[in-house]
């Protein structure tokens, strides 16, 4: 893949999340490893996504599922190592996919070569400039140091992952151990991340997904000095591998991509209301008791009583502020992922989660398939913890990081073990991808089309325009002007005025009468308002 392959089509990648301890194992050891993704690379070809993003894959003693990185450069052994990196990404050019690593930027392990050489530096530091944040006494949010006289440091998130030293945004008196953003060590851990990720890039990477990106620069109001340091890396990053795409965990795309980001999600969490874009679609904790999330009607229940509203305001905001910016990045929009719960869970099952995945499919934002949501894999409650997967009571994670369900180990004239790093959706009527692949009315193939027309037609580019006639039952848009778009996930029939005649390009409990839309209960539809005599062609 050539480095501006991803670049030149941001508008129109879809990206597919991959947990890789679960997706699949090429050695049997049930834990899944890279070799395994590579042989199922054809079934992602098939499905027709453009780039795979891979959770953490370095090195780490994974009480953090590996976001506690201990090596930054090299590839941990039950992925198989480094040759399993350099064949993955060989397999995955020649079949016009990029790998897109996940970057852990704002902390280590406590494991890292970096802390332990930080905690034997003794109460003076490195004349270098500290990577860690230190104080000699308790202070809040810090803890004490495992060894040595270094007093306390500031964690980044679980206790074993020492937050990186990029400096505080405002210094203050009463805590002198404040840093500069431009300090030594500041300024030596932001050359550092620049290292790393042009080795990678050097490997054949096609970009990088930043865990916490929001997290680096401490006591940031609005995140200005955090920006900043972005927009320094991406212009550095730029100079040596132009066209590398990069990803966010921000949260707050308005803030994120003009901070030099290509794409940040809509996620559970970020921006100044906290996630609500998100939860107010999905809340995919919906009917259950195993998420943070707090409940409210969210548009995808079948109860009907959401609205789409405040994400309509949130990507318009978004979308105004990228364009302010000069920015050709773009809002980035999960079907889950990692962190939280699948669309389908608790009472939503994979019929009713169809008006979903077309939403992210469909709208005006780049979209990201978390592996598994194609045929309608449910979050398992009462699985985990396990790795770091439990973040309280009722935030238990690995409930969405259970084995990919292949039900065969030949799919596509490829072959891997299924994974057995978390136990498996077991019921009679668990979804697989060998039980949908040939069934024209699957879930799979459903979701294989609306990729093919994501790709296919430039109306449905991420920077394509988007008008939205009504956001609630049916959720109405169109995209390109002639577009439109039609999602019903509540559990009652509804129908739309089209103001013309239109064809059907993808439906599901849909059907065209005249210049009426009829949606039957959980029906979504595609229709062309304007044919073309040539339409793209979609694969059955």
């Amino acid at each position: 893949m050539t480095d501006a392959a991803l670049a030149d089509r941001l508008d129109r990648i879809v990206l597919y999340q991959v947990y890789p301890q679960s997706f699949a194992d090429a050695d049997g050891d049930g834990v899944g490893d890279l070799d395994g993704l590579a042989a199922r690379l054809d079934y992602l070809a098939w499905l027709g996504v453009d780039a795979v993003w891979l959770t953490p894959v370095f090195v780490s003693p994974f009480r953090d599922a590996g976001y506690d990185v201990a090596d930054f450069d090299r590839v941990a052994a039950r992925y198989g190592g480094d040759a399993a990196m350099d064949r993955l990404i060989a397999e995955a050019d020649r079949r016009g996919i990029g790998i897109v690593l996940d970057l852990v930027a704002g902390h280590t392990s406590d494991e890292h070569e970096w802390f332990a050489d930080a905690l034997a530096r003794g109460p003076a530091g490195d004349p270098d400039g500290d990577r860690y944040v230190f104080s000699p006494t308790a202070a809040d949010g810090f803890a004490p140091v495992p060894r040595g006289d270094r007093g306390f440091y500031k964690p980044n998130f679980f206790e074993f992952q020492p937050a990186l030293n990029f400096g505080y945004a405002r210094l203050h008196p009463d805590e002198p151990w404040r840093q500069t953003v431009d300090a030594k060590g500041p300024r030596r851990n932001r050359d550092a991340l620049v290292d790393i990720m042009r080795r990678w890039y050097d490997r054949g990477v096609a970009g990088f997904r930043v865990d916490m990106a929001a997290s680096l620069v401490e006591d940031d109001p609005g995140h200005r000095e955090t920006a900043r340091l972005w927009r320094d890396i991406r212009r550095r990053l730029d100079r040596t591998h132009p066209g590398r795409i990069l990803v966010s965990e921000w949260g707050d795309p308005a803030r994120a991509v003009p901070a030099g980001f290509d794409v940040d999600f809509f996620l559970q969490f970020g921006g100044d209301s906290d996630g609500l874009p998100l939860k107010s679609l999905f809340e995919n904790g919906s009917g259950t008791v195993h998420e943070a999330w707090p409940r409210r009607d969210a548009w995808a229940d079948a109860a009907g009583k959401g609205d789409a509203a405040d994400f309509v305001v949130a990507w318009t905001e978004a979308r105004d502020a990228i364009a302010a910016a000069g920015s050709r990045g773009v809002v980035g929009l999960p079907t889950a992922n990692h962190d939280f719960t699948r669309l389908v869970s608790g009472s939503r099952d994979a019929q009713q989660a169809r008006s979903a995945l077309l939403l992210v499919l469909t709208w005006a934002a780049m979209p990201s398939l978390y592996y598994g949501d194609e045929i309608g894999m449910r979050y398992l409650p009462g699985v985990g913890p396990l790795e770091g997967s439990s973040l309280g009571p009722t935030y238990e994670r690995a409930g969405s990081r259970t084995p990919m369900a292949w039900g065969a180990s030949t799919v596509l004239g490829q072959r891997a073990h299924d994974a057995r790093y978390l136990p498996a959706d077991d019921a009679p009527d668990a979804p697989t991808v060998a039980g949908q692949l040939d069934d024209p009315a699957s879930l799979l193939r459903f979701v294989r089309a609306a990729v093919a027309l994501r790709r296919s037609d430039p109306r449905l580019g991420a920077r394509a325009s988007l008008e939205v006639e009504s956001t609630g039952y049916p959720f109405v848009y169109r995209r390109g002007g002639t577009l439109l778009v039609a999602l019903n996930p509540a559990d009652r029939p509804c129908e739309v005025a089209l103001g013309g005649v239109g064809d059907p390009v993808i439906a599901t409990g849909a059907r065209v009468m005249g210049e009426r839309l009829l949606l039957d209960a959980f029906g979504a539809a595609v229709v062309d308002l304007a044919p073309r005599a040539a339409a793209a062609s979609i694969p059955a």
